[in-house]
């Protein structure tokens, strides 16, 4: 017993649309441009308020500070990691 639903190529066909939206989004999001951030930053206005506004700003800093801290960390433990593996291959021979 065979489902028709299962057999046909509906679902390559809606998986490769997906695709096609996402890579449509990503340029999307590339062009956004200066009036685009003007307007997210009069919405922001407007939603938050002037008062915090600069606490959201400082907050989202410290956040972006924190994550490149951590992402460094992680570069450099990976790094250390393979200098180790490298010289105890090399003292293995």
């Amino acid at each position: 017993m065979s489902n028709s639903l299962y057999n046909s190529n509906k679902w390559d066909k809606h998986e490769h649309f997906s695709i096609e939206m996402f890579e449509e989004g990503d340029e999307m999001l590339s062009t956004i441009g200066i009036p685009g951030l003007i307007l997210i930053l009069v919405i922001t206005l407007i939603i938050f308020g002037p008062k915090k506004l600069p606490e959201i700003g400082k907050a989202t800093g410290q956040t972006l500070k924190e994550f490149k801290h951590s992402a460094r960390e992680l570069t450099n433990e990976e790094a250390d990691h393979a200098k180790k593996v490298e010289s105890n291959d090399q003292n293995a021979k």
